[in-house]
């Protein structure tokens, strides 16, 4: 794919690259350094994969270049993403196996490289982390496809690699937690810090930065679920439709 034809990309998260026809392998140099994307197409449409602990699942989530991975979106002309993340859940009505869709989040993390703006002080508005169109698309279009999305879900995004301790979790579930995960943070934070900036703060500009994020396909820790369910989503009439309509 040329750079810009595509428009969309897919971050996968563990386990969710194996459902994806991998082709073009592609390696984009940033200043934060490398990353490798794949062309990948659902139903017509073209978009770019990008898997976030790399084909092998070898990289760790506090060791995943965020920013080399959404600089490199970027530079490739993406203006839509969706991301996929495994998660633990902390309400009993949403079980393994459910699929559903990030509202906020609450995060944990430390040592990570969090913003593109270590040179001067831009402040990123989080009030609504996640792209509100583009997550009414995701759900419409799941529905079509018999699939029920659970939404307004809080998602803790917690350092990792170790799993959460049982005081961590109560403590998660006091401040509104509903789900907690490793790698959701900072990757939404950077593709705001590149995108959403142009219509928050008049003193932006990012010509190739993406309009929309909306992470968070969120899949149960252990979960057994037929992942076709994602790709199904994906190739909807009225999700493509919205696509086209971002397009323009």
């Amino acid at each position: 794919m040329e750079r810009g034809t595509a428009g969309i990309a897919v971050i996968t998260g563990s386990g969710m690259e194996g459902q994806f026809h991998l082709a073009g392998r592609r390696v984009v140099k940033t200043r934060y350094g490398s990353t490798i994307t794949y062309a990948s197409r659902v139903g017509g449409r073209a978009f770019y994969v990008l898997p976030r602990h790399g084909v092998e699942h070898d990289v760790p989530p506090h060791r995943i270049n965020y920013r080399a991975n959404i600089a490199a979106l970027s530079q490739l002309g993406v203006k839509t993403v969706i991301a996929t993340t495994a998660v633990g859940s902390m309400k009993p009505e949403f079980g393994v196996g459910q699929l559903g869709l990030l509202e906020q989040f609450i995060d944990f993390t430390k040592g990570r490289s969090s913003t593109f703006f270590d040179g001067r002080a831009k402040h990123t508005d989080m009030t609504n982390p996640y792209d509100r169109e583009l997550g009414e698309a995701l759900v419409s279009a799941a529905r079509k496809k018999g699939m029920n999305l659970r939404t307004g879900l809080v998602y803790v995004c917690a350092e990792g690699p170790r799993y959460e301790s049982a005081a961590e979790i109560r403590m998660f579930k006091v401040m509104g937690g509903d789900v907690v995960g490793m790698t959701g943070v900072p990757e939404v934070v950077l593709a705001r810090e590149l995108g959403l900036l142009t219509s928050i703060n008049p003193d932006a500009h990012s010509p190739e930065g993406m309009d929309d994020v909306e992470y968070g396909v969120a899949i149960a820790r252990k979960a057994g679920f037929s992942r076709d369910r994602v790709v199904n989503a994906l190739d909807a009439k009225d999700f493509q439709a919205f696509l086209a309509r971002r397009k323009r």
